[in-house]
């Protein structure tokens, strides 16, 4: 006896009038997940983070209309309450909007701003995770974040502090990153890495493993693994800047190149 074919019908998640902010992930392309280039290919307007790589790009559709709003730190950058001025613009035009942003929303993406901003004007929106560069930026020099042996944890921080705000108490996060073997993953802090780094040398051995990770998957990829003690001798030596991921902690052991502290280049 044959039976019916089923036939299932699904709507696309990306319509009109809504907002989806989408992780590009760190760079490289390959790295987006499906539902992302899906909703990349779907855009009619997409608003466009600076360290989003024209290979991610590649994924819209020719007729779509590319805003790039640039916030990086140090830069000059699109203000904030205007980028999610034209998200809600956009919408309320019947558009279909794309908000690409590198790695993840909301790991220091400001997602979740704008999430909030969204809703309250009455917009539909939804979030698709991407890779963030501190996962990726260790995994590439093949060492994990967590290990049985050397980390029960990780804590993803930003070395960067919003206008106002005292910031990270680097001295407390040393002692408990110490007592939980937890591995630190360093976000947007090379230009204070001075004081980082002094601050978490009152809880933390000098020997404590380090790698700095600059354009994490990117072709342009480069890194040093040193030593908490070395952190900024290394960072000026090996010419390292932003955007980079600092690992702090003894799963950088794991990296095939602990014992050498010069900066490595990696091909595509």
């Amino acid at each position: 006896m044959n039976m019916p074919a089923t036939v299932i019908t699904t709507h696309s998640p990306f319509h009109p009038g809504t907002v989806t902010l989408v992780g590009a992930g760190p760079g490289d392309p390959e790295l987006l997940t499906l539902k992302a280039a899906k909703a990349i290919a779907a855009a009619t307007v997409l608003l466009v983070d600076d360290l989003v790589s024209d290979g991610v790009l590649a994924h819209a559709s020719p007729n779509a209309r590319i805003v790039y709003v640039g916030k990086r730190g140090g830069c000059k950058s699109t203000p904030q309450a205007f980028i999610e001025k034209l998200m809600i613009m956009a919408a309320r035009e019947g558009e279909v909007v794309v908000r690409l942003k590198g790695g993840d929303p909301f790991i220091f993406g400001r997602g979740g701003e704008e999430v909030e901003h969204l809703r309250e004007a009455g917009v539909e929106v939804q979030v698709l995770n991407g890779i963030t560069a501190g996962l990726a930026g260790l995994t590439s020099l093949g060492a994990p974040l967590t290990h049985r042996d050397h980390a029960h944890g990780v804590v993803f921080i930003t070395g960067h502090a919003k206008p106002g705000d005292a910031g990270t108490d680097w001295k407390q996060l040393a002692a408990t990153a110490r007592d939980a073997k937890l591995t630190l993953v360093i976000y947007m802090g090379v230009s204070s890495a001075a004081q980082i780094q002094a601050d978490l040398l009152t809880g933390l051995p000098a020997d404590t493993p380090l790698a700095v990770v600059q354009h994490a998957s990117l072709p342009q990829q480069r890194h040093a693994v040193c030593t908490l003690g070395t952190l900024t001798t290394t960072l000026v030596n090996e010419g390292l800047g932003s955007p980079s991921v600092i690992v702090v902690g003894d799963v950088v052991r794991g990296v095939a190149a602990v014992a050498q502290p010069e900066a490595q280049r990696h091909a595509a």
